[in-house]
C-alpha cells in the first residue's frame, strides 16, 4: 500500500514537472518568434500638398457698349420759368413744304459745299448752350437729340449722298475719341491690370459744320432757289503723335428730314427778342456765314478748293476763290435782268 502511494505521488510530480517544462518551452518559442519577426518597411513619404491656392487675378469686366449719345439729360421745370408764355405754338410748329421745281424749268443748277465756323460773330448762336425744357439749345445737341430720338437718320460720311445709314452706337463711336487705358489697383494699391474707359466728350470742341446745298434758277418763277440738302458736323482729327490731320465729317443728316425738328427750336438772339426765329427760319433765310469749300462750277475733276492747283497750302487764296465763286452765282442772277 505504501509503495502504491509513493508511485502515485512520484507519477504526479513527474507529470507536473513535464507540464512546467512544456509551458516554459512554449513561452520561450513565442518570445523567440516575437524577436525574430521582420520589421515592417517604413511608410512611403506622403507628398506635401500646398492647400493655399495661388491668388487668381480676375480680369476686369469688358466695358459695356454705350448705345446712347452724349446728350445732357435735363429735368423739366415744374413751374413756368418765363414771365411770358413762350411755349404757345412751339409743339404745333411745322415747316411749310417746299415749292415744287421741275427739272425742265431749272436752267441753272450747281451744287455748293460750305463750311460754317461757329466762332465767327454772326454764327455764335450755333454755340449757345443754355438749357430749356425741350433740351440743350446748342446746335450740335439738337442734332444728337434728334438722332437719339430716331427723328432723323444719320448717314455715314464715306460719301455725301446719304447712302449708308448709321446706328446710334456707330454715331456715338464717331463722336467719342478712342477709349483710354486706365490702371486697376487692388486693396493694397498694387496694379493688377488695365481696363478701357470711355473718354469724356467736350461739346465745345465741335464748332464747325459743313452744309451741302444746290442753287437752282427756275425760269417759270424767275427766281434763284437755295435748297440745303445735308448738314454734317466736323471733328478735328489729331493723331497720337499730335499731328493735326484737319477736320473730318462725322456723319451726314438729310436736311429735309431735319426741318420739322429745327422748327421747334428757337435761335438765340440777345439783341432783338421781338424778332425770334426758329433754326429752320435761320437756314431758309440764309442768316449764317459760311465759306465755300467746293462747287461744281468750273470743277471738272470734282475736287475741293484746297486741293486745286495753285491753292494748296494757301488759305488766303482759297478764301478768295470761294468769294469769286459766290460772286459768280450772284452775277448770274443779276445779269438776267435788263433795265
Amino acid at each position: 500500500m505504501y509503495r502504491h502511494s509513493l508511485k502515485l505521488i512520484l507519477l504526479l510530480l513527474s507529470f507536473a514537472a513535464f507540464t512546467n517544462c512544456a509551458e516554459a518551452q512554449k513561452a520561450k518559442t513565442k518570445k523567440k518568434a516575437v524577436q525574430t519577426a521582420p520589421t515592417p518597411p517604413p511608410p512611403a513619404p506622403v507628398p506635401v500638398v500646398d492647400t493655399v491656392k495661388p491668388a487668381v487675378v480676375i480680369a476686369p469686366p469688358p466695358v459695356p457698349k454705350v448705345d446712347s449719345l452724349p446728350v445732357p439729360k435735363l429735368k423739366k421745370s415744374l413751374r413756368p420759368d418765363n414771365g411770358a408764355d413762350t411755349d404757345m405754338g412751339i409743339k404745333e410748329r411745322f415747316p411749310l413744304p417746299y415749292e415744287h421745281l421741275r427739272a425742265d424749268d431749272a436752267v441753272y443748277r450747281h451744287k455748293i459745299w460750305r463750311e460754317i465756323d461757329a466762332r465767327e460773330k454772326v454764327n455764335l448762336p450755333f454755340m449757345y448752350s443754355a438749357d430749356e425744357d425741350n433740351g440743350n439749345q446748342r446746335f450740335l445737341s439738337i442734332l444728337m437729340k434728334a438722332i437719339q430720338d430716331t427723328l432723323v437718320t444719320a448717314f455715314d460720311a464715306i460719301d455725301d449722298r446719304f447712302t449708308t445709314p448709321m446706328t446710334i452706337a456707330q454715331v456715338n463711336n464717331k463722336i467719342r475719341d478712342a477709349p483710354e487705358m486706365v490702371d486697376i489697383y487692388d486693396s493694397a494699391g498694387v496694379s493688377i491690370g488695365k481696363k478701357e474707359t470711355p473718354r469724356e466728350v467736350n461739346l465745345d470742341s465741335f464748332y464747325k459744320f459743313r452744309i451741302k446745298e444746290e442753287v437752282i434758277f427756275d425760269k417759270e418763277s424767275s427766281r434763284l432757289f437755295w435748297r440745303i440738302l445735308g448738314i454734317a458736323p466736323l471733328k478735328k482729327v489729331v493723331t497720337t503723335s499730335g499731328e493735326n490731320l484737319g477736320d473730318s465729317e462725322m456723319f451726314w443728316i438729310y436736311y429735309p428730314d431735319l426741318r420739322p425738328v429745327l422748327s421747334r427750336y428757337d435761335v438765340y438772339n440777345g439783341k432783338n427778342f421781338g424778332g425770334r426765329m426758329s433754326w429752320e427760319d435761320l437756314f431758309e433765310s440764309r442768316m449764317f456765314s459760311g465759306r465755300i469749300t467746293k462747287t461744281t462750277i468750273d470743277n471738272p475733276f470734282d475736287i475741293p478748293i484746297k486741293l486745286q492747283k495753285g491753292l494748296v497750302d494757301n488759305g488766303v487764296f482759297q478764301l478768295l476763290e470761294g468769294e469769286r465763286l459766290k460772286e459768280k452765282v450772284f452775277n448770274y442772277e443779276q445779269d438776267l435782268w435788263k433795265y
